[in-house]
Order: C-alpha cells, then sequence, then structure tokens
C-alpha cells in the first residue's frame, strides 16, 4: 500500500505541474466565459444591425414589413430598414448591383398579386443568413394577416395582441406527485453540457495514462521501478494518481463555474427560458460516473500501452475511445425526446456508453434507482474485468521491447501471467 500511496503521488504532482493541466483548467472555463459573453452581445444586438432594402409594388405591404421589423427596438435606434416602394425592375437590379457591391447587406423583394398571395425573396452575399431570412419571414407573414385583419375591420391593439401569439409553460410531474416548472431547452443543454464534460475528462485522462505509461517504459524507468515495486503497484498508482488529478480539475471547473454563473452576464443569459437547475443527485452522480468511467477507459488503455512500443502506436488504438462517444451522442435526440424507451435504456446500462447517456437522460428525467444501480453495477463488473486483462498485460508488456506485440504473444502473456 506504501508503494501505490507513493507512486500516486508522484503522478499526481507531475501532472498537475505540467503544462498540459495548466493549460485545460484556465481553458475551459475561460471557454465558457467567453461563450456567455458573445451571446450577451448577440441578445444585446451590438454590432448586428444590417442595412436592408425592403422593395414592393406594394407601398403599404412594404411599410408593414418594415413595422414588424421594428418593434421591440428604441425609438432613437437607428434601423437600417430602406423601404423602395413602388418598385420596378430596373429598380431591382440596381438594388442587387448594391448588395454586389456591399453598399446593403440585404434585399427584400416582394411582389404583391391582386387576389393571390404575395411572393418574396431575399438577395445578400452570404448564403447562411438563415436567422436574417427568419426575421423577415416572420415580418412578412405577419403584415400580410394584419393588412387582412384591418381590412375587416379589426382594431390594430387587437392585431398587435395577436401577433404576440400564446407562450406554452411546461410542466413536469415528479414521482412524488409534485407539479414543477420545466424547460426542455434549458434540460437540453444542461444534459448535453455535462455529458460532454465527461467524455472529455474521462477519455483525456484514460489516455495519458497510456502515454505516460509508453514514456516511462521508452526511457527504460520502470526497469529501475520495478526493483522497489510489484507491476501491480505501479498499474495501481497510475490509475489513482492520474485520477486525482482529473477530480482537482473538475473541482476547480466547478468553482470556476459557479463564479461565471454567479456574474451579471451569466445571470442574464441563464433567467427566463434558459434558466438552468441542478439537483443533489446529479451533483452525487457527477463525480460518480466520473470516477467509473475513468477508471474504465484508463484500464483498458493502459494494457493497450503495454503492448506498443511508442506513441505513434498507441495513436492507432485512439479511435477505439472515440466509439462510445459517437454512439452516445448519435443516439441524443432520442434519448432526450424519450428518455425511457427501451434503447435509451439499454445504451445506459453498455458501461462504454453508461456516463454519456446516462446524463442525457438526467437532463429530460431522473431515471429510476434500479436503473441507475444497475448501469453503475455493470460499470464495476467492466471495470474489473478490464482491469484483470490490463493488468496481465501490463505485467509482461512492461519489459518487452524490439517489436510490435501480435495478438498470439498478447494471448500467451495472458496466460503466462
Amino acid at each position: 500500500m506504501r508503494n501505490i500511496i507513493l507512486i500516486a503521488r508522484r503522478e499526481y504532482l507531475e501532472q498537475i505541474r505540467g503544462r498540459a493541466f495548466r493549460l485545460t483548467t484556465v481553458l475551459v472555463p475561460a471557454l465558457f466565459a467567453a461563450i456567455f459573453f458573445v451571446s450577451y452581445l448577440s441578445n444585446s444586438h451590438i454590432g448586428g444591425n444590417k442595412h436592408l432594402a425592403i422593395a414592393s409594388n406594394n407601398v403599404a405591404l412594404a411599410q408593414a414589413v418594415r413595422n414588424q421589423l421594428l418593434k421591440g427596438k428604441t425609438p432613437d435606434a437607428d434601423p437600417g430598414l430602406d423601404i423602395v416602394a413602388p418598385a420596378t425592375e430596373s429598380d431591382r437590379a440596381q438594388l442587387v448591383e448594391r448588395v454586389r457591391n456591399k453598399s446593403l447587406d440585404g434585399l427584400l423583394w416582394i411582389t404583391a398579386t391582386e387576389g393571390q398571395l404575395p411572393t418574396a425573396t431575399y438577395t445578400s452575399p452570404s448564403a447562411g443568413e438563415f436567422t436574417t431570412a427568419g426575421h423577415l419571414h416572420d415580418a412578412l407573414n405577419n403584415a400580410i394577416i394584419d393588412q387582412h385583419l384591418v381590412a375587416q375591420g379589426m382594431a390594430q391593439d387587437q392585431i398587435n395582441a395577436l401577433d404576440k401569439g400564446i407562450h406554452i409553460e411546461t410542466f413536469q410531474v415528479r414521482k412524488d406527485g409534485s407539479v414543477v416548472k420545466s424547460n426542455a431547452l434549458a434540460s437540453f443543454f444542461k444534459g448535453y453540457v455535462m455529458a460532454i464534460l465527461l467524455s472529455m475528462t474521462t477519455i483525456m485522462y484514460g489516455l495519458n495514462v497510456a502515454r505516460s505509461i509508453i514514456q516511462e517504459k521508452t526511457s527504460r524507468i520502470f526497469e529501475v521501478m520495478l526493483s522497489i515495486a510489484k507491476p501491480g503497484d505501479l498499474l495501481a498508482g497510475k490509475l489513482i494518481g492520474v485520477g486525482c488529478v482529473g477530480l482537482t480539475q473538475i473541482l476547480i471547473w466547478v468553482v470556476a463555474g459557479g463564479a461565471i454563473i454567479a456574474s451579471p452576464l451569466a445571470a442574464a443569459q441563464m433567467s427566463g427560458n434558459l434558466e438552468v437547475h441542478f439537483s443533489w443527485i446529479e451533483a452525487v452522480l457527477f463525480p460518480t460516473y466520473f470516477v467509473l468511467g475513468y477508471f474504465l477507459y484508463s484500464s483498458l488503455f493502459a494494457g493497450l500501452a503495454a503492448t506498443c512500443e511508442t506513441e505513434q502506436e498507441l495513436q492507432m488504438y485512439t479511435p477505439l475511445a472515440a466509439v462510445p462517444v459517437w454512439l452516445s451522442f448519435a443516439l441524443i435526440m432520442l434519448v432526450i425526446n424519450d428518455s425511457n424507451s427501451f434503447w435509451s435504456v439499454a445504451a445506459s446500462f453498455f458501461p462504454p456508453c453508461a456516463p454519456i447517456i446516462m446524463f442525457l437522460r438526467m437532463g429530460a428525467q431522473v431515471p429510476p434507482a434500479w436503473q441507475i444501480a444497475v448501469s453503475i453495477g455493470l460499470m464495476i463488473l467492466s471495470i474489473w474485468a478490464v482491469l484483470a486483462i490490463s493488468t496481465r498485460l501490463y505485467r509482461i508488456g512492461i519489459l518487452m521491447y524490439g517489436k510490435r506485440a501480435t495478438l498470439p504473444e498478447i494471448l500467451r502473456w495472458l496466460r503466462y501471467s
């Protein structure tokens, strides 16, 4: 046990003093802070006003579309909306030329025909302005509806009330019978972010264990370390030390995340439709699944690293770690829409996918306790099986030099150890 503690301490101090640990520890919170800041700027429309032209052969319709686009803006704000009406085909050619030379950011051309619905086109220098096109689509449709309602004699204040639409509040019935307010979008992003953090950290630190084994194997330091410790103690100390590094980094991220969420910018973004709540169950299960996922992947890669001679050989096995992640995120819409379906439950029982899928499920609804227990139990059994195989490979593989291990040789190592 003393050797395991000494090796774990060495691995822990070596990792946290490394440049990679410092960079990732700082950059991840900085990335999330940048996301909140950019989102704040976007919602504040800083630098987002475009210079658009609304052209139509119907003056009233063009003005109605402009009024729809100006709703919610301050009176002193520069709208950047030009009206060209009544417009002709020669006007259209001139406006398209202005779009081409970028004196206009976009052109909405509306053709109104008596007795028929108008047709519209939007021309811009970019092919990806789906947000602007969506705003113009809503404004045009509301303007057409408003004109028809005015023609039917409806008052303008009643029309404005109809334009606001009806907001549907969503509620969730919990197992204890209580009914609480829910938000599907916030739940989706909460589960998605936690699943990304789990997959990123477990695989990253699992690969760190493998790279550490390759480096020590290449430098022959193992030959010295084996004179004072057993191979099993070396592997156990390495897994525990690197795992503690991961927990330390997650704790720093949690503290930094709490500081970011408490900031005025984040509070403004995470209110209303994006209000997010975390339960004590999620707070307990997140480190639990991190530890289990880490030991599963690190045990797997420790055994594989013992059979490799260089980091280039190890990279060939890296896609093995990515396959469960790809599979988990391929099921994301199925899991979010129906977290209790057969495939959602089955995927949460599959150990390589369990950490990601379980948190995607918890974003929609906390699974039953027996499913969480079965998922954790299957992961523990898988860790035990993978660790037993990896330890046997590790005992012999760390002292094998000169050539790549073949499959028959690996099977022979398992029998000998």
